[in-house]
């Protein structure tokens, strides 16, 4: 393993990516939608309007009712408003599984350009010919995705952070985010799924020929994050604290499975014949 080649060609597949507009725009217009847009909008709402007249609320109610944790139902009773209890449920729990999207979704677009980029760009020849281990190789590209998606990851929760409780603070005086299952989601979960997104997407990559071909399959890796939306949306399943590091123990553990898949099953001549297919 070389850790000098493998910073290299990080370095090299982050470049290409910020210099590739197809890919970096929708990097960063999707944290603004999910870490301003969203939570903004539902705070407004809330406190210059009142959220009871955009519908029937009665669902949202006994959703309430169905959380299991006895700490997130007092602090939900301590809030005598119903517009408080809805922010306060709604930026705290219901748009966590969403947040994961940020990290998940760079993660994908920068993983499956990392080999069909080179295809495209007819470096990937030379790249096989030098001197470097298909360890550091693999290491490299997935080291690129996996840095810019954890800085997306920490960068959209400050942003979200900083967005509900400047906008929230006039209706509670007090700072209401993040509640504990925050850190768990932002330093565990999300860098145990990204990985498992990213090598994943890097073995799509890999096998392909080209980057539109690896991102339509990438697609696939986002519909377990829209199951877990609509899970805590129906009450089917809630993720607190204990539900998310098991998520994210299974994620270290299927990762590891999954590299160690990969570098057996590819060799430089499948690299080689990847480009012809």
């Amino acid at each position: 393993m070389n850790l000098r080649a493998i910073k290299a060609i990080a370095k090299k597949d982050l470049s290409a990516v910020t210099s590739n507009v197809q890919i970096f725009l929708p990097i960063i217009i999707v944290p603004l939608i999910f870490c301003v847009l969203m939570p903004g909008m539902i705070i407004l709402v809330s406190r210059y309007g009142n959220i009871t007249n955009m519908g029937n609320l009665e669902p949202m109610l006994k959703l309430f009712e169905k959380i299991p944790d006895i700490n997130i139902k007092t602090k939900l009773l301590g809030f005598q408003d119903i517009n408080q209890q809805m922010i306060f449920i709604f930026v705290n729990y219901f748009l966590a599984p969403l947040f994961l999207l940020i990290p998940i979704m760079a993660a994908s677009l920068v993983a499956a350009n990392s080999f069909a980029g080179e295809k495209e760009r007819k470096t990937l020849e030379s790249l096989l010919f030098a001197p470097v281990d298909l360890y550091s190789l693999f290491l490299g590209k997935a080291l690129a995705a996996f840095v810019l998606a954890m800085l997306l990851a920490i960068g959209g929760f400050i942003l979200f952070g900083l967005t509900v409780n400047i906008l929230a603070y006039p209706m509670f005086n007090q700072l209401i985010f993040p509640e504990p299952s925050w850190w768990v989601l932002i330093f565990w979960v999300s860098p145990s799924l990204s990985l498992l997104v990213i090598l994943f997407n890097v073995a799509v990559s890999a096998k392909v020929k080209g980057f539109q071909e690896a991102n339509q399959m990438s697609v696939f890796v986002v519909l377990p994050i829209i199951a877990l939306v609509v899970s805590q949306a129906t009450g089917a399943l809630f993720l607190g604290s204990k539900i998310l590091w098991l998520m994210g123990f299974f994620g270290i553990i299927i990762s590891a499975l999954v590299f160690w898949r990969m570098v057996r099953y590819f060799n430089r001549n499948k690299l080689f014949e990847s480009q012809i297919l």
